[in-house]
């Protein structure tokens, strides 16, 4: 784990702070040395720092650290030189070893930590927090099951990030093979023809001229077939590229929610339409961590209006005009929308998640529709 983010691991913790109660009571309440009380709230604040630092850890591969130790250690010597009132902090031991220790010596630990938590009110004669003692080995049971719950999390995230880098490693593959079947057999005519027009360039220059030309008429045709290959990779239409959004949240586990049926739009504000839905999927894949999408497509006549909304974790923004932030696919959205004078709007929706809308002046009116392929 990256040691400057231990904070951001630990801070649902904080609430169990509330235990502290009890020490903190007795620190203003009981007579004692001024010394001591300094001491006593010195030692307080030291124990729950490094507490919340072992309890970043939670979910992380399990070890014997020395922040456990350093918890143990000031947890024990708190409730032995000041009473029955510390006794509760070896709640906050028995969670700490639920959190990172190794499972063999987690039990162990925590009946550890019950025992000191009974012994020390029953030495001191103020049986008032026996009910403490058990409370270490619920906590124990309960962080034992949240660190399980996190770890899967943590290896389903994993799981989706690699399924998304293995979508766009074969979506590279699947365009690579196009090109090399599309160009194998004109370069390879090429080759061949350059190779037998310098063989007969002295002795049948006019043969050889004809070889040229062969050449030349090939490798135009290369050039076109080339050109459409990328036109027809980069300007997806809408139906297309909702199904290939489809196979591709579909396959890294995302519910996904598709119109039943796309209107036949003009050719400029279809194509715009199926790079919105390419790149909103990129995203979803890369950052939303989201469990279901759905995507909406909708036309009056005079506009076409398409919504894209997740569940994710959303931005950290609010709603903004695509392109305004960093991110030039987000940026070339924005341009490609705004050319037909329509308008990318992106952000968190109310109750969590994210929503990429964009609207597009209609070229052309039609009612027909085509279904989207499955």
């Amino acid at each position: 784990m990256d040691r400057s983010n231990w904070w951001g691991q630990a801070i649902w913790a904080v609430p169990w702070l509330l235990f502290q109660f009890f020490p903190i009571v007795d620190l203003v309440t009981t007579d004692r040395p001024t010394a001591a009380r300094w001491v006593g709230a010195i030692g307080l604040l030291v124990f729950t720092v490094v507490y919340l630092r072992v309890m970043g850890q939670l979910g992380r591969p399990r070890a014997l650290r020395p922040e456990f130790a350093a918890t143990a250690v000031l947890a024990v010597a708190l409730a032995v030189g000041f009473g029955p009132a510390f006794a509760g902090l070896m709640i906050y031991v028995s969670a700490a070893a639920a959190a990172t220790l190794p499972g063999r010596w987690v039990w162990p630990a925590v009946v550890g930590a019950a025992l000191v938590c009974l012994a020390v009110p029953l030495a001191s004669g103020d049986p008032g927090l026996l009910f403490l003692s058990p409370i270490c080995l619920l906590t124990a049971f309960g962080i034992r099951g949240t660190g399980y719950l996190m770890t899967v999390n943590r290896e389903l995230q994993e799981a989706r990030e690699e399924l998304a880098r293995n979508a766009v490693t074969e979506e590279r593959l699947r365009f690579a093979r196009d090109l090399h079947d599309l160009l194998g057999h004109s370069l390879s005519l090429i080759a061949l023809k350059s190779e037998l027009a310098r063989r007969l360039a002295e002795a049948d220059p006019v043969r050889a001229r004809q070889e040229m030309a062969d050449v030349e008429e090939a490798a135009r045709r290369a050039l076109a077939e080339v050109r459409d290959a990328v036109s027809g990779y980069r300007q997806v239409t809408c139906a297309q590229a909702l199904a290939e959004a489809r196979s591709a949240l579909t396959g890294a586990g995302i519910d996904v929610r598709l119109p039943d049926r796309v209107p036949t739009l003009p050719g400029t504000v279809d194509a715009a339409l199926g790079w919105v839905v390419r790149e909103a999927t990129t995203n979803v894949l890369r950052h939303s961590r989201a469990g279901s999408v759905t995507i909406g497509l909708a036309e009056d006549g005079v506009r076409a209006v398409l919504t894209v909304t997740d569940d994710g974790r959303g931005a950290e923004d609010p709603i903004t005009v695509l392109g305004t932030s960093p991110g030039s696919g987000l940026a070339g959205l924005r341009e490609r929308v705004g050319a037909l004078g329509g308008e990318l709007a992106a952000g968190p929706v109310d109750g969590g998640g994210y929503r990429l809308q964009a609207t597009v002046p209609l070229l052309a009116t039609s009612v027909d529709t085509v279904s989207v392929s499955a």
